[in-house]
């Protein structure tokens, strides 16, 4: 069995579980050996916030020098995401063999295992194999009667915010939802709990008292807020000041309810350090909710699917965008109160990108956009794809949040980055595009008179340089100064689709047109340069920054040339000032810069 074949095997499951309660999950892992009896754990129920809590959590135990184990639901890009130790994805090779195991065991039961029920059996086998210290282990549904309650007492149950959910299976009144969840409370464990609303807290107490188990309520207030931003917040707790990179007064809420573990924790012996606390939540990260994939295009990525989750959503925007009206970038499932969801968001909407998420419950995006248009005045479009409507979002010029399906917000996440950087490379190349003849004419002298100047080109004997084509900086002057006559002037030539060798063309006569019309010289015609001759390298490039990090048009040529040159080489890429970006997202081939020239400045990579 190959992971593609676990995962397919899994995600189509389609037995159904003839009764509720915990008899097949109990059957299924005595059969495995009852792994998750040789663990130790803290288990997480709630309505709300229950991810980010078992993200901090996990990450603090990390950094403390435990062996952690995280299992979490659902997952956003990758199904390997719900069971991870020490903060990486179970590999693909692990699941499939667990998943051999499991799947000969659930085939055989007279009462088959449910989806949620075999995954949570797999996920104690891995931690168990793996030696997990301890196990943060998030409920899927409710709590009594979850897969995930077949475990005996845990270290901590914490309960994190309770609001009406599944109430066709949890119960119609928060004081019936309160008390299915409160169903991880055993005897030998202490509780941590939300302070929410007091319905609530009243089931937990009186659910602690009948179970004998101290009850610990999350003291907000033991949280002195310092300031926030759209890279975290920071707040002092217990005369230590920590940094969270998790947005919204909400997670300084869960982050309460975390701390308030800890401290149980620690009085059970668990080895807890002040540093650990504060590393732990400096670096923990739970992806799209109310995540910052880009600050200069602001876009923000939030996995929110119902009102509540849209209320919370107003309130961040209001908070960290005030007076700010944004792009919705919207996706929602048919079976969700997405009306009530576009009344909350309405008054922070400048215009909506709507499309269809990745789910056969999934509202089509012409019917969103119809719901929209029924409601306001404002422009809509409808995009078939994640990767077209994320630079469709980005060209409106307006802040963009990505909001309406955690499907979606899968989609979004995976697409942003390569959809981000073409988009990045488009307005730069329009910039640059823009320029006059004249005008390109007289910012390259500039840029030459810089690069003449510098101290990299003087030192060199062997410069291997290249000439333009379309908006791109002209290096002719550079060909022609008194200062390059004692200097060997390579240029480029692309042999194949992938690779490129420097040249000395001898004569006039030495030249063509090459690749995307780049003037290259003839190979039969001039003097192969070998890449570790060269002293100095000028790239052309799209877009770059000044941390002299650089995009090009995005054949590679240049970036899979670089790494056969000297590390002592002197590697810099060449541009107008109109090319820079606050930050060039890269990828793992390309190569870094350590200068870039433009007509008004010499940036230098930082050591």
């Amino acid at each position: 069995m190959t992971a593609e074949q676990a995962i397919a095997y899994i995600e189509n499951y389609t037995w159904s579980a003839s009764r509720l309660g915990l008899e097949r999950t109990q059957e299924l892992l005595r059969a495995l050996g009852d792994p998750q009896k040789q663990l130790k754990f803290v288990h997480v129920a709630g309505s709300n916030g229950k991810g980010s809590t078992c993200a901090m959590l996990e990450s603090i135990l990390r950094q403390a020098g435990y062996r952690t184990g995280l299992y979490i639901s659902p997952y956003i890009q990758d199904f390997c995401e719900r069971m991870q130790v020490n903060g990486e994805n179970i590999p693909g090779e692990r699941l499939a063999a667990i998943t051999q195991r499991v799947q000969t065991i659930a085939d055989a039961m007279d009462d088959h295992p449910s989806q949620f029920e075999l995954v949570t059996a797999i996920a104690m086998v891995y931690f168990l194999e793996e030696h997990c210290d301890i196990v943060v282990l998030e409920v899927g549904m409710g709590g009594a009667l979850d897969s995930t309650n077949a475990i005996d007492a845990p270290e901590a149950a914490v309960i994190c915010n309770i609001g009406l959910e599944h109430t066709e299976y949890l119960g119609s009144t928060l004081e019936e939802i309160a008390a299915t969840k409160a169903g991880i409370i055993k005897p030998g464990c202490d509780v941590v709990c939300y302070d929410g609303a007091p319905e609530v807290t009243q089931i937990i107490r009186r659910v602690c008292r009948e179970k004998g188990t101290p009850m610990h309520l999350a003291q907000f207030g033991a949280l002195q807020p310092l300031g926030h931003d759209l890279h975290g917040q920071q707040f002092v707790w217990q005369e230590q000041e920590c940094r969270l990179p998790l947005l919204g007064e909400h997670q300084l809420h869960n982050a309460a309810v975390v701390l308030e573990t800890v401290l149980a924790l620690r009085r059970r012996g668990w080895a807890i350090s002040g540093n650990a606390v504060r590393d732990g939540l400096a670096q923990v990260r739970w992806p799209a909710r109310f995540e910052v994939l880009e600050h200069e295009p602001l876009f923000i990525l939030d996995g929110g699917h119902n009102p509540q989750c849209a209320q919370a959503l107003a309130g961040l925007l209001q908070d960290y965008l005030p007076g700010e009206k944004v792009t919705f970038l919207m996706g929602v499932l048919a079976d969700k109160d997405y009306s009530a969801m576009l009344d909350l968001l309405l008054p922070y909407a400048a215009g909506f990108v709507c499309i269809t998420p990745d789910s056969p419950r999934a509202l089509g995006g012409e019917d969103l956009a119809q719901v929209i248009q029924g409601k306001c005045g404002l422009p809509i479009q409808v995009q078939e794809s994640t990767t077209k409507a994320i630079p469709a979002a980005l060209d409106t010029g307006r802040p963009v949040m990505a909001f309406g399906s955690l499907y979606m917000a899968g989609g979004i996440r995976t697409a942003f980055h390569p959809a981000f950087r073409k988009w990045l490379r488009k307005q730069k190349i329009k910039a640059r595009d823009s320029y006059t003849p004249e005008e390109r004419a007289r910012l390259s002298q500039d840029v030459v008179k810089q690069l003449i100047a510098s101290p990299e080109f003087q030192a060199a004997k062997t410069v291997l340089l290249y000439r333009a084509t379309r908006g791109e900086v002209r290096l002719e002057a550079l060909e022609h100064a008194p200062e390059a006559r004692e200097k060997q002037l390579a240029f480029p030539l692309c042999i194949s689709d992938t690779e490129m060798v420097a040249l000395v063309p001898e004569g006039p006569e030495s030249w063509k047109s090459g690749y995307y019309g780049i003037e290259e010289p003839i190979m039969e015609k001039s003097r192969l340069i070998r890449p570790e001759e060269l002293d100095l390298v000028l790239c052309p490039c799209t877009v770059f920054d000044e941390s002299c990090n650089r995009m090009g048009m995005g054949a590679g040529f240049y970036d899979r040339y670089l790494t056969h040159c000297r590390p002592d080489a002197c590697i810099a890429s060449v541009a107008f000032e109109c090319q820079k970006a606050p930050a060039v997202p890269t990828d793992a081939w390309d190569h870094p810069m350590n200068m870039t020239f433009t007509e008004r400045a010499v940036y230098r990579s930082r050591p």
